[in-house]
């Protein structure tokens, strides 16, 4: 019985990383590249990964905590299934065998969110269960803010308490719906594993950008990648649109997909003193 991927796991289940990794294996994507990932648009992490063949990456039409308000982190995974006893008497002796349980009391729900540190953002795989699907409340989610250092959380499933979580002004939490009621009738069926949030398949590592558009997920080998064309996009649309304010080209010399080579001339010029 493994619900958590050793290290050995970790790493053949992402051989395209070659950069640093945590003690258990998952990839780390840099700080410096997920700064310069800060405030990117859906779109302009699209476009990359599309062309590197990565065209399930997005899912939309989620509720949100901070209506908004971006999210940026390294995915921390958690698989949840609907409970089956025998199942489930396994996986709390695989827990008890690892200090998980607390005096025969356990908190599947605790499990992720205690794998979490700084620059993390918790992903859960609830098949979208919202009533007694309610993976946290305010208690959890104010662990989920300290232990991110402001992160947050993608739950394909429900909440509890969304005022209180509300109140959390540096977390944003993307769910499928509030309940009262709390959570129930689930398993953990992986920590730190492959999971589906909707349409897309999420590993661990993997950079997590949350928009007012949806939630896009970027493979860590593609992080880097993803960040250079964003930065060349938001240049070029800076450019366009200064050019454009001041009439030196039209419309439809901007917006054509290839500049001809005087526009690209004049850009590569301008942007030395607009980086």
């Amino acid at each position: 019985m493994q619900i958590q991927l050793d290290r050995g796991g970790l790493e053949a289940l992402t051989p395209e990383w070659t950069g640093d990794r945590d003690e258990n294996g998952r990839p780390l994507v840099s700080d410096s590249v997920i700064d310069r990932l800060r405030g990117i648009s859906t779109e302009q992490a699209w476009k990359p990964m599309k062309h590197a063949g990565y065209v399930r990456q997005f899912v939309g039409d989620w509720c949100q905590t901070r209506p908004g308000q971006h999210l940026i982190g390294r995915a921390v995974t958690a698989q949840y299934v609907p409970h089956r006893p025998d199942f489930d008497a396994v996986v709390l002796e695989f827990a008890r065998a690892r200090g998980w349980a607390a005096d025969g009391i356990v908190k599947q729900n605790w499990w992720a969110v205690e794998a979490l540190v700084s620059g993390d953002v918790m992903v859960v795989d609830m098949f979208g269960k919202i009533e007694h699907g309610t993976f946290i409340g305010d208690n959890l989610a104010t662990a989920v803010a300290s232990r991110t250092a402001g992160g947050g959380a993608v739950i394909d499933g429900g909440i509890r308490d969304e005022t209180g979580i509300a109140e959390l002004e540096s977390t944003n939490v993307f769910h499928r719906g509030a309940h009262p009621t709390g959570i129930a009738d689930v398993t953990m069926a992986g920590l730190n594993v492959p999971v589906r949030v909707g349409g897309v398949t999420v590993l661990p590592g993997d950079i997590v950008i949350g928009t007012p558009t949806g939630v896009i997920f970027v493979p860590p080998h593609l992080a880097e990648t993803v960040a250079q064309h964003s930065e060349d996009t938001r240049l070029r649309d800076a450019f366009g649109k200064s050019r454009l304010a001041e009439r030196v080209y039209t419309s439809a010399q901007i917006d054509i997909g290839t500049w001809d080579a005087e526009i690209q001339a004049d850009f590569d010029t301008w942007r030395l003193t607009h980086r």
